[in-house]
Order: structure tokens, then sequence, then C-alpha cells
């Protein structure tokens, strides 16, 4: 193709042909084909993109045309896939044209490369199932992480809750281990002032000041203030 695809523009004359009215038939307009049913059988002639085309791909995919080439899309020998044909209809030349206008120019630059629409609608819908069919892996891989994940985490709970008691338990112990012991030592200690006490009445019979505690922790007297009766 030798001139540009937005050299090739047409102007959509909406008057009927000279020879229409003259009454030719061979001017007559052909019947309209049904678009709709034309863009289904497009779909339905075109396979679905497999799951197991991505077994390898990559799930943090941010290229789409790594997905397409995974799932095997490439453009056709006359370079048309329907994003070529986005990018036209997005181009400065025909962008703020009305859709008609737009349209017809795409057309004309498919005729004139010889790529049928058909080729163009096929490469959308195999592209779009493509697409599907990633997201429903991608889906998956995540619900799959997640119950794995779930699941490790309820391993980790009960390891946390295990350990926890066991800890709750030494604690515990250490804390019963306390009590005994001061138990024991407060015992001891009204035995010691008992003690204390026979010791500081046998000795007020000889000191006037009497240099044993008889309550609470012992303390050393001060040597001034014991004498001898």
């Amino acid at each position: 193709m030798s001139k540009k695809w937005y050299n090739l523009f047409v102007s959509v004359d909406p008057r009927p042909q000279e020879s229409a009215e003259a009454g030719d038939p061979s001017a007559e307009s052909p019947p309209p084909v049904n678009a709709a049913q034309a863009i289904a059988d497009i779909a339905a002639s075109t396979a679905v993109v497999p799951a197991s085309q991505f077994a390898s791909t990559p799930a943090n995919l941010t290229s789409f045309n790594e997905i397409y080439d995974a799932a095997e899309i490439h453009p056709p020998a006359h370079g048309f896939t329907i994003l070529k044909v986005g990018e036209m209809l997005r181009s400065e030349h025909i962008r703020n044209l009305p859709k008609e206008v737009k349209r017809s120019s795409v057309l004309v630059a498919l005729e004139a490369a010889g790529a049928p629409l058909e080729d163009v609608i096929q490469d959308a819908v195999r592209r779009d199932r493509a697409l599907d069919t990633f997201e429903r892996v991608q889906e998956k891989a995540v619900g799959d992480l997640e119950a794995r994940k779930t699941q490790e985490n309820q391993q980790i709970q009960a390891e946390m809750d295990r350990v926890t008691a066991e800890y709750r338990a030494r604690i515990e112990a250490n804390n019963d281990a306390i009590s005994k012991e001061k138990e024991r030592f407060f015992a001891w200690r009204i035995k010691k002032q008992e003690e204390e006490q026979k010791i500081s009445d046998a000795v007020s019979y000889f000191v006037t000041v009497n240099p044993i505690t008889t309550a609470g922790s012992a303390a050393a007297p001060a040597p001034s203030n014991t004498s001898v009766k």
C-alpha cells in the first residue's frame, strides 16, 4: 500500500446514484447484512483460549502483549489487528471526525490493504477471550494462594496458642513458686519474732536499753545506746 491509510478517506454522499434514479436495476443497493449475526458467527467460530495456554505464564504480567503472545495471538499478514484499528480511530487525522466518516476511513484502509473486516473482528474476539482466560487463571491463582495462606495462618495461630499456653503455664508455675516461698518466709518471720521476743525478754533483765529488735528487719544497734545495769 503506497499511500498512508489516512490519505484514503472517502466522503459519504447520501444522495442516490444517478443510475439508480434512472431505474438501473444493477445499481440497486444490496440487501442489508445482519451485522449482529455476522459478529455472532465470528465469535462462535473463534476458539476459547484454554487456561493451559497460560500454565507457564507469570501471574504478575503487566504487558498485555505478553498475554497475547502467550495465547499465540499474532498479527495477520496484512498487519491489521483490532489494536491497530483502534490506533487509527484515535489518530489525530480522524479522531474529531463524525463516527460514520471514521468508520468509512478505516474500511477504505482495510480494503486497500486487502484486510477483511472479519479478520479484525476475529482478532478482537481472540484478544478478549485471551484476557478473560488469563483473568480466570489469575483469579484461581489468587484463590489457591488465599487457601494455602489461610491454612498456614491457622497452623501458625495453633502454634502460637500452644506456645502461649506453655508460657502461661510457666508463668503461673513461677508465680506459685513465689507465693510458696513468701508463705515459707512469712511463717519463718513469725517464728523469728517469737525467738527474738524470748531473747529480748531475757536480755531485758540486764540492760536499761534493750538492743534486741522484736519486729521487722533487725538493724544493728548503736554501741553507745547499749549499757549494762
